[in-house]
């Protein structure tokens, strides 16, 4: 416990100087005073009308993250702990926020929500996604059924993808080579290999890009048990996106990407070096025009969706899964201070798996498609008011029709109050909104765990906060949360060495805070930090920090010359691991850490070509984020941009 009184008392002391700092400098404008958001009402809304506090991860800030994956640099928000970040590159990600699971986070890329059927969580994995493909993230923590369905029930992590330029031709290439080993390990081998590149341009009122990425990660075991083995972890994407401007009132954009990666992993149960492979093969194609009128819009983003996993281990098995999301929504602004949503959403979505069953030397079919599959036609509708008087308020309502579930309704209800002052201004917040999550179709027709009998989980969530905003000097937010989960869908144990996927009787609660800073402390420093306390029942807890803490010092040495030092603190966690003597499940308590970072830029050839370099885990503080599993040391690594 003292350990976190000092982390957090620190933090606080840097805040007050920061505050003390900025009084005596000069200094520049915070980005997010003027900066946008639409993740929270799908219009582009400045975020100090904003009835939420919402993340927003700009390409400046992802320049300066090179190197990292999208996991990694989500990892750092308030409110958000994605567990794998750290261990071998192919360890699979689990989304903890606000006290939540996989399945209660949904994410959209440009617009569009992507799960994958066949996972158990129903989720997307990120570890998919090319980061340099990426031009943007918001990340909108609570329930957002209301626009965006089932499964926003604690987050919904907007990434858009980069666009092309309005040059006839522009292209790019960035190329990183890193080590990458455990604390253990002192040698300093290239180990692992990250490179894109990408065309793009605009010709009169044609548009395309073509971007092509891989990652080869090696050296770093998956087990900590076994370091003499390494664990490769190999990745590819591509994406195609092609645009024609009709008119002013009417353009057409077409994609499509494919994302494929092949993990090594060892058997968990054994602790010896198996060579069990996880492969994952996904392609998308999509379709996203736009027709403005008057006062509005209309806009269809549809998109097919299908996607292949095949595990080699002691358990083979194949899956596979096909979706089809259309989402039309019509948004008409009244006047400036009047703006609605009407949408219908519509997803199709089916799986299949292969298992060999005992006794037997071949695959067979172990969940059958005809019998896996949904429908979900969602109408709704949201509105935006923003007053002259400064109150504001966004609400929507949404009714959800499943094909196995029948009807359902959620709804939100978000008002705000902002108040200018002579430094900026002030917003109070508050929110009450619910969300659900329906049964994933592994849960419901998987022939050992599987229960046909499972209904959706319900959310409902309760939102008090403040933002402070000290005009071309710093932005401040804290909010509250209380989030309660009834139809809680759990892995039992029945007895008799019987295990299946049920519905827990009783409600779980969670709740905590949220702090975020901002700080200008002169034209060339600028300080960012956030703080997280969650409070979670007993039988949800594991591996959830009570306290998490980042912050990170930003400074333009020059016009060229970048450099940034981060830090991490996460809270001691609990972690249930299997006993296979005993066959019961052990909880073990994984000690707290802190991690610092260092990161720094060069820019040459009139700023055309950049060099960068990373040191990670400066202090090579030895730690376990998974137990039983590896987790990267002090590592190194060194990249090139340039564009052209």
């Amino acid at each position: 416990m003292k350990k976190k009184v000092n982390v957090l008392g620190i933090l606080c002391l840097g805040i007050s100087l920061a505050g003390f700092a900025q009084k005596q400098t000069d200094s520049t404008q915070v980005q997010q005073l003027d900066e946008v958001v639409i993740t929270d009402s799908k219009f582009k809304l400045k975020r100090e009308n904003s009835g939420k506090v919402i993340t927003k991860i700009t390409q400046v800030e992802l320049q300066y993250q090179q190197g990292k994956s999208i996991a990694e640099i989500i990892n750092a928000t308030a409110g958000i702990e994605i567990n794998g970040t750290k261990s071998n590159a192919g360890q699979n990600l689990n989304y903890y926020i606000r006290g939540g699971r996989n399945r209660q986070v949904l994410v959209l890329i440009d617009g569009v929500a992507l799960t994958d059927a066949s996972q158990i969580s129903n989720d997307y994995d990120l570890r998919l996604l090319n980061a340099n493909q990426v031009e943007s993230i918001e990340i909108l923590k609570g329930a957002s059924s209301t626009l965006y369905g089932s499964g926003a029930a604690t987050a919904v992590i907007n990434i858009k993808l980069k666009e092309a330029t309005n040059n006839t031709i522009s292209a790019n290439f960035i190329s990183v080579i890193g080590s990458n080993h455990s604390q253990n390990d002192s040698k300093f081998n290239a180990q692992d290999f990250r490179n894109s590149v990408s065309v793009n341009g605009t010709l009169n009122k044609f548009s395309y890009l073509a971007s092509f990425g891989n990652q080869y990660t090696n050296g770093l075991s998956s087990l900590s048990s076994i370091e003499t083995d390494t664990d490769a972890f190999n990745t590819i994407n591509g994406n195609l996106k092609l645009g024609y401007k009709f008119s002013n009132a009417f353009k057409m954009n077409l994609y499509g990407s494919f994302d494929d990666f092949k993990a090594d992993f060892d058997d968990t149960y054994s602790g010896y070096e198996i060579d069990d492979v996880s492969k994952t093969n996904q392609y998308r194609i999509g379709v996203s025009p736009e027709f403005k009128y008057k006062n509005g819009n209309i806009t269809l983003n549809a998109a097919y969706n299908n996607t292949k996993r095949d595990i080699s281990s002691s358990y083979p098995a194949i899956y596979k899964s096909e979706s089809f999301v259309g989402d039309i929504f019509n948004r008409y602004q009244f006047n400036n201070k009047f703006y609605t949503v009407l949408g219908l959403n519509i997803q199709q979505n089916n799986m299949e798996s292969f298992a060999i069953p005992y006794g037997s030397l071949g695959f067979e079919q172990s969940i059958n498609p005809n019998d896996a599959k949904f429908t979900i036609t969602d109408p709704y509708a949201n509105l935006v008011y923003i007053s002259d008087l400064g109150f504001n308020i966004n609400a929507g309502l949404r009714l959800n029709n499943h094909s196995t579930y029948g009807s359902h309704v959620v709804y939100s209800l978000n008002p705000s109050f902002k108040t200018n002052t002579n430094f900026g201004y002030i917003k109070m917040l508050t929110s009450y909104s619910t969300a659900y999550i329906t049964p994933s179709l592994y849960q419901l027709f998987e022939p050992s765990y599987g229960n046909v009998n499972l209904k959706p989980e319900e959310n409902t969530t309760v939102e008090v906060g403040a933002e402070l905003n000290i005009k071309d000097k710093a932005l401040f937010s804290m909010v509250y949360y209380n989030r309660k989960e009834t139809n809680f869908i759990d892995f039992v144990d029945l007895g008799s060495y019987v295990y299946q996927y049920n519905n827990i009787d009783k409600s779980f609660k969670a709740s905590g805070i949220e702090f975020t800073g901002d700080f200008v402390l002169s034209k060339d420093i600028k300080i960012k930090g956030n703080a997280t306390y969650t409070h979670v029942e007993e039988d949800l807890k594991v591996r959830i920090p009570e306290f998490k803490v980042n912050a990170s010092i930003l400074y333009e040495l020059s016009n060229r010359t970048f450099m940034s030092m981060s830090y991490q603190f996460n809270d001691g966690r609990t972690d249930a691991v299997f006993n296979d003597i005993t066959f019961a499940t052990d909880q073990i308590i994984l000690n707290s850490y802190n991690l610092f970072d260092f990161y720094i830029s060069h820019k040459l050839v009139n700023d055309k070509v950049m060099l960068f370099a990373h040191i990670t885990n400066i202090l090579n503080e030895n730690y376990q984020e998974l137990y039983g599993y590896s987790t990267r040391g002090r590592n190194i690594s060194l990249g090139l941009n340039i564009s052209l």
